[in-house]
């Protein structure tokens, strides 16, 4: 069985506490929290009241909602492949405004699907992950194009929803703009169209800048603008809107204020108008008619564009910078998802209040809520940012949880994305990790949050920092955006202190301003909160991570991922301390809610009487789940009967976690050594002792299903009476021809015993004689049993039956239809991939005899022969030192824990090999 040791011993040069992980769920869960508080309500006051065509009869409004409880629990959900939802019902009020008749009512406004604690949605029975997207920010960037040695800025005005304007200086210095990607136009015509008639009018805002100057650029766009009047200010954006058109004055007038002027069409959102704040130094509010478009942010634009036409330092905002990215969370996307189904709901709703008889109308007559329950089915099906969870172990659905894609609707595409957008920025640092990302056409597009970082209200990320006074580091905890942070000089986490949280050094390195660069210790404004700030989970698992390559260090991270949970989980003898916070948020572990103690514990429950309301709570253990990678996951009880247990202690461990440390791998004695070439280019050779002692078996679990229909010919049976069968093959089915739970089974064995009606035939001699001698004993029944499918074997854990008697929903013309588990136990094989942590990765080519194996001085034999070849050129010697400190940690029986980029040094391993 495996060890673990409970002593720890902590190998760090940070004398003082870190800051402890946050809850690293919470970018899914506050955003799901705010969707239903907060996301819901604007949209429903968005569309609030719907009105008739005319205007003048009838108004609908939405007053308030609440979500009733979801109608079945989580197990049941996954038995019956149901989605976990919540019904929402809302209060809607009628009022016909000729008779000032008013309706009240409550309606059922469909089921939305309800967040887990996990963090998840349970879609149809399975489990699916909201990926939370990168996207550039709406607001306006400024741009540049080299001409002749000279820099011509241009502008992009990008609104949360409707028409982008573009703005560029030509050679001559006129300034003009396309609306919505379409023909140039002189921004002076567009000026016009939004009320400054005369050129006079135009030149008064600019005065400033047009004096002493070099260039009159509102004087050169003047002289290209062929309008002059607001007329025809309209009438030439609508020609260059819609080349072809006949253009009226009114047509052209009703287009471009719809286009800029009206909130349906037309949203610069409040990160939008916050962000134009920012960037033009105003103080506009950021309430819903700011929200649209001004005529005075065109001016400013303009202003902008001068000054840095005018300035030959300027310099083009960076659009990589993360100040000008954000995350759009779960929350959000499902608020534009649920947008468009309220969107074609109000059409419904105008259609039927001009059909329908205003006198007997009830608000439940007008509203269809089909289009709603569909969009919302739609993005929880197959929208690309609601994945599949990735359920192989406890860290790679925490890391699925985390991540952060550029890619999906409104984003980037792999084919469009340039080096830059997949490029590490400075602005990543205790944001996005620079290391987590996949191989492949993705690098880049998807990252990973880092430890500490979290949202802020308008969706860009944060990182935390102390705050430093006179060399002091305080407690003062304090959070910043990319951009603000740009404004402090900021040592790293690393930085040698004394006793007392004085810095030691006189000159510390820090970034100074947003570069890097040293400083003296009375000039730091903050430092970082944690060594491991600036990388993800993943990434922080890895001990003597700043011995590794990036490129090594990023097949760690990915690797880890991929670790198959093995039966006897083995927790790290060298850690990094992230373990335990990373087996509890990743929701694997049973974790107690309040204080008490333990008055019941078996295999499928724990129960806890409350110290101080003495109510019992009950928790119920999983055993032989299926996850969607098919991995077997049960949870084990690790308190005893009587015990007293804490609010946060950990009741049960789960796959891959022991004792409620996260244990993805084994440990195992390493030889660094070439053996006649069987480990030649990364195969790796293991005793036989890691086989027959099951230190890297695992179990899968898949299943089998099969629908008993009803034929033309009649309904199918499940029996345990098949024609022409042996004894031998039945003797496991039950009297319904159900397989028993707890059958051995191998490839074609029976596990639904079923038969189906067959056609009437020209019988054969043979047949005609049974017929004869029998009567309908022989009757015309075909043998379409279930059978195992060739070269699988298993155990049967599970057996479920779906049936119309039930109340499930089958397809049509399906009775029932019964899913059998099957439970693989996998032996480690050649062929099979083995990892460690730092991107040191082979496949298995022999397993040899103990015997066989090199041994130690005092004859032990090693588990494992690696190639020393594959680390040199790898440069990944903190696979090195982890077996060095590993080697003294086991002989010395306890834990080392060395966190990631502030571990153990090379004394520190020297003195513990002593």
């Amino acid at each position: 069985m495996s060890q673990f040791f409970p002593k720890e011993k902590r190998f760090s040069h940070l004398s003082s506490e870190v800051l402890p992980l946050p809850n690293l769920i919470e970018v899914q869960q506050n955003s799901y929290n705010w969707f239903i508080k907060e996301g819901l309500t604007e949209l429903f006051e968005e569309i609030s009241p719907i009105k008739d065509y005319t205007g003048k009869e009838l108004e609908l409004w939405f007053q308030d909602y609440y979500f009733e409880e979801p109608k079945y629990d989580e197990e049941r959900v996954r038995n019956r492949g149901l989605s976990y939802e919540a019904p929402l019902r809302m209060k809607i009020k009628l009022v016909n405004k000729k008779t000032g008749e008013i309706k009240e009512q409550e309606i059922f406004f469909g089921d939305f699907p309800v967040m887990t604690p996990r963090g998840t949605f349970i879609v149809n029975g399975v489990e699916r992950v909201v990926v939370s997207q990168l996207i550039r920010s709406a607001g306006v960037y400024f741009s540049a194009e080299y001409f002749k040695g000279r820099k011509l800025f241009g502008a992009k005005l990008i609104p949360n929803r409707g028409a982008w304007l573009e703005f560029e200086t030509d050679s001559q210095g006129v300034i003009s703009v396309k609306i919505d990607r379409k023909r140039k136009i002189p921004v002076t015509a567009v000026l016009r169209a939004f009320g400054y008639e005369t050129d006079e009018e135009i030149k008064k805002p600019f005065k400033a800048e047009s004096a002493g100057k070099n260039f009159d650029y509102i004087s050169a766009t003047l002289a290209k603008d062929p309008t002059k009047s607001k007329s025809d200010g309209f009438v030439e954006i609508y020609k260059r809107i819609r080349p072809g058109d006949l253009a009226t004055i009114d047509s052209a007038k009703q287009l471009i204020e719809a286009m800029f002027f009206s909130f349906e069409r037309y949203d610069l959102a409040k990160v939008g108008r916050y962000k134009l704040n920012q960037r033009l130094g105003i103080q506009t509010p950021l309430t819903r008619e700011h929200r649209i478009f001004r005529p005075e942010d065109l001016v400013l634009i303009i202003k902008e564009i001068i000054r840095l036409n005018e300035n030959p330092e300027a310099k083009p905002d960076d659009i990589d910078h993360l100040g000008n990215r954000r995350v759009r969370a779960l929350g959000e996307l499902l608020q534009n998802k649920v947008r468009i189904g309220l969107t074609r709901m109000e059409r419904v709703v105008k259609d039927r209040m001009s059909t329908l008889d205003i006198g007997t109308l009830t608000p439940a007559q007008l509203i269809n809520i089909r289009p709603l329950i569909g969009a919302v089915k739609e993005f929880f099906t197959s929208s690309q940012l609601a994945q599949f969870m990735d359920q192989v172990n406890p860290l790679s659905e925490l890391e699925h949880k985390r991540r952060i894609s550029a890619m999906g609707p409104g984003g980037l595409t792999r084919e469009r994305a340039g080096f830059e957008v997949r490029d590490v920025h400075a602005s990543h640092y205790g944001r996005i990790c620079p290391i987590q990302t996949p191989e492949g056409p993705n690098i880049g597009l998807v990252g990973h949050l880092a430890s500490y970082a979290r949202l802020n209200p308008y969706g860009f990320l944060e990182t935390p920092y102390f705050k430093v006074k006179k060399g002091k580091i305080t407690k003062e905890l304090v959070y910043f955006n990319a951009l603000e942070e740009e404004q402090y000089n900021i040592a790293h986490g690393g930085v040698l202190r004394d006793k007392n949280d004085y810095i030691i050094d006189e000159m510390v390195e820090a970034r100074v301003k947003g570069k890097p660069g040293t400083v003296r210790r009375e000039e730091i404004d903050l430092i970082d909160v944690s060594p491991y700030q600036s990388i993800s989970v993943a990434t922080s698992l890895i001990p003597f991570l700043e011995h590794d390559d990036a490129n090594r260090a990023l097949m760690g991270s990915n690797m880890q991922r991929q670790a198959v949970p093995c039966i006897q989980p083995e927790a790290p003898l060298v850690s990094t301390g992230v373990e335990a916070r990373a087996a509890m948020d990743s929701g694997q572990v049973a974790i107690a809610g309040e204080d008490g103690e333990v008055v019941k514990v078996d295999a499928s429950e724990i129960r806890i009487r409350n110290s101080k309301t003495k109510n019992e709570k009950s928790y119920l253990l999983h055993a032989f789940l299926r996850s969607n990678q098919a991995i077997c996951i049960s949870q084990q009880p690790l308190v005893k009967k009587g015990q007293k247990v804490k609010a946060g202690d950990v009741l049960a461990d789960g796959a891959s976690t022991q004792n409620g440390h996260l244990a993805l791998g084994q440990n195992i004695l390493a030889a660094f050594i070439s053996w006649s070439g069987a480990n030649f280019e990364d195969a790796i050779i293991i005793s036989e002792r890691l086989l027959k002692n099951d230190r890297f078996t695992s179990i899968h679990i898949e299943d089998f299903s099969v629908d008993i229909r009803d034929t033309k010919l009649g309904p199918e049976l499940t029996t345990p009476d098949i024609p022409n069968v042996s004894e031998e093959k039945l003797k496991n089915l039950d009297e319904e021809g159900i397989i028993r739970i707890g059958a051995e089974v191998g490839s074609g064995d029976i596990l639904v015993g079923k038969i189906s009606p067959k056609g009437e035939q020209d019988l054969t001699p043979e047949e005609r004689l049974l017929r004869a001698i029998f009567g309908e004993k022989a009757r015309d029944v075909k043998d379409t049993s279930l059978t195992l499918p060739h070269g699988k074997r298993g155990r049967i854990v599970g057996v479920k039956v779906f049936s119309v008697e039930h109340g499930d929903k089958l397809a049509p013309g399906v009775i029932k239809t019964i899913q059998v588990e099957v439970a693989q136990l996998r032996k480690v094989s050649a062929g099979d991939k083995l990892a460690g942590r730092h991107g040191n990765k082979g496949v298995i080519s022999k397993i040899m005899p103990r015997e066989d194996m090199p041994y130690l001085a005092d004859g032990t034999p090693v588990d494992v022969i690696l190639n020393p070849l594959g680390v040199a050129s790898r440069m990944n010697v903190g696979q090195i030192l982890e077996t060095h400190l590993g080697w003294a940690a086991h002989n010395l029986q306890y834990r080392a824990i060395t966190p990631a980029l502030a571990g153990a040094t090379e004394e520190d391993i020297k003195k513990e090999l002593k």
